[in-house]
Parts: C-alpha cells; structure tokens; sequence
C-alpha cells in the first residue's frame, strides 16, 4: 500500500501490555487520528490524504492499569483483530538484565501471524524486543533504545541492532520500521503518515504538533487559516479572487475594482470580516504558497518569489523571515525531507 491509495482504509494497531509506558502509545494514537482531520478543522483548508483507523490493542481487550500505574482501556483484543496493515509495538518499561523471552507468546505468535498475512510491523524503543519474540527481525537490521542494546546482545545475539539509528527499515518491501529511544515515535509517525498518507500530510501534521527543532519557536509551524466562507459577500468574491491570482500585480487595487466599493470601504469591510488588512492577506497567501513550494520543489528562492508575485527576491527573503521566523533556505531544510527517509539513518 502507498500514499496513492487515499481511498482505502488504513488499519493501525497500536499494541497495549501491562509493561507498556503511556506516552508514545497516546501520542501516537492522537497524532494518526488526526491524520486528514486536524489541518482542516484548524485552517479550513481541505487535506484530501484518507484517514487512519487506529485501535489500543491487547491481548484480552480488557481494561487495564500499567506498572506505571496507568490505566489503559483497548479498543479491542488479538483475537478480534485477525488482520491490521500497520502493528506498532511501543515502549515497554522492562529491565535490561531480565531475560524477556518467552514472556509474551499470544502476543509473539499473533505479530507473527500479522507478519505472515503482509502487515507494517512497527516498533518504538524497547518495543523492538516483542519484534525479536515474533522472530520477524531474521536478516533485518533494527534499531532500539541504546541502553537496550546489552539486552539484544545476551538474549538475541543473532539479531543486528544498529543503535545509532533514529529509524531503521528493512524486510520484504520495508515492513519492518523499527525506532530508537522513547521520544522517537514522532519519528515513527511522521514517517507512517508520509508513506501511507503522503508528504504534504506528514509536513501538515508536523506543523500542526510542532514536532522536530523548536528552538526558532513556532513561526516556522505556523499556517494561515483559509476560508471563503464569509458574511460578506464581496469580501468574500475578493477572498477566492486572490486564491486564484495571488501573483497578480496590484492585487489589492484589482479587487478593490472588482468589488465596486470605494477604496475605503472595502479596505475598512475586508478588514472587519478576515481580520487582516487586504495587502497583509495577499502577503501571506503569497507567503503559504512560497512555503508550498520550498516543501515540495528544488526550485531556486527567486524564482519562487516570482511566481508568487514579488519580482525583488531580497524583499521577499525579507517577508518570509518576517512572516515564517526563518529564510526560505531554512525553512526549506526543515520541512522538504519530513518523511522522506533514506534506507537507513
């Protein structure tokens, strides 16, 4: 399955054991939720990727409280769930100088059988050993937590840990995706969503979650909320105007013509329905358009701005940093690769 298959649907089971710790387990089940759901509700603009169908699974399906002292409710068991395209084993709160085999074998044979019929199989930290108990990892190079790697080297010695990996993939098509520390699920789904759902999604929800460096703060996550359902008819003619002729020159004189109002009052009625003054809205509709274009084209910085309509690239250098918190180049650094992963790193 591919990111071209949007109208299928797209089964994820995120595995729930006593030893599970919380936190990458709801996350995760936040985050593939809201996959094709969120940028929607929060920009008004439209993400036709699919959605994910994520389910808690457990062995019983029965409720629950973790060593942690967390209580846990799955949405379903193993055995009501004999089929899942996408399985993640997550963090387990297991000491490493405890012999883990033979400790879960409904679990063990169920992924096994996942396996068999052609799932994703996925793991997070030291998820990666209920991997190594279902005997998936033969000939496949896997990561985990680095503190785990005495673990695999005393009771799986036949299986390659590399634990210097973030995310490692191999197997039959890719279908084994292992990832390292505890914190590294945000890896595992950004990646997911990107080859399941597309790119634009994986950067869409990254945005939306602020995942990966925060240290220029928010800015670069940051999106216009589109939406040409307004009160105001003429606003919002001009709205979908502009939505089609951002680049256009004078684009705020043209849709001051085509409103047949006054300078003064449209400017004044535009203002009070969208909450920008017009040439701040062209500015940062040709901004998200520019930031489109870094996330999904090797196009030079001047000839996105452009196409975007500003002919002086060192003015629109200037806006976007303005405007994003960063440099075209920077901001294409940090959202053009999100899910695009090489075989390993």
């Amino acid at each position: 399955m591919t990111a071209a298959d949007n109208n299928r649907p797209v089964s994820i089971s995120l595995l729930a054991l006593p030893e599970t710790t919380p936190a990458a387990l709801y996350g995760l089940y936040e985050v593939l939720q809201s996959v094709g759901v969120a940028w929607g509700e929060i920009t008004g603009e439209t993400a036709d990727c699919g959605r994910f169908d994520t389910r808690i699974v457990s062995v019983d399906g029965k409720p629950f409280t973790t060593t942690m002292g967390i209580p846990i409710a799955p949405h379903a068991s193993i055995e009501s769930t004999p089929r899942t395209d996408i399985l993640v084993a997550t963090d387990l709160s297991i000491l490493p100088h405890r012999d883990p085999r033979g400790r879960w074998p409904a679990l063990s044979a169920w992924i096994a059988s996942q396996h068999d019929t052609g799932a994703t199989l996925c793991s997070v930290c030291t998820g990666t050993v209920l991997l190594a108990e279902a005997g998936v990892l033969r000939d496949v190079e896997a990561t985990t937590h680095w503190a785990a790697t005495s673990m695999f080297e005393t009771y799986y010695p036949e299986i390659r840990i590399c634990p210097e990996r973030i995310l490692s993939r191999g197997g039959p098509d890719d279908r084994i995706v292992t990832s390292g520390g505890s914190a590294s699920w945000e890896d595992l789904a950004l990646y997911l969503i990107a080859r399941f759902r597309g790119e634009a999604e994986a950067i869409r929800i990254s945005k939306i979650f602020v995942f990966g460096d925060r240290s220029e703060g928010q800015l670069p996550y940051a999106a216009m909320r589109r939406s040409d359902r307004n009160d105001d008819a003429v606003v919002a003619e001009a709205q979908r105007w502009i939505a089609e002729h951002y680049a256009a020159a004078g684009p705020v004189a043209r849709m001051v013509a085509l409103s047949g109002l006054p300078e003064r009052t449209f400017k004044r009625r535009f203002k009070t329905s969208t909450g920008y003054a017009p040439v701040d809205y062209v500015q940062t509709v040709r901004i998200e358009e520019a930031k489109q274009m870094l996330e999904t084209s090797g196009e030079p910085t001047d000839a996105i701005a452009h196409a975007v309509g500003y002919e002086d690239a060192a003015f629109f250098r200037r806006l976007f940093k303005r405007k994003a918190g960063v440099t075209p180049a920077r901001y294409r650094q940090r959202f053009r690769s999100l899910g695009r992963i090489p075989a390993n790193r």
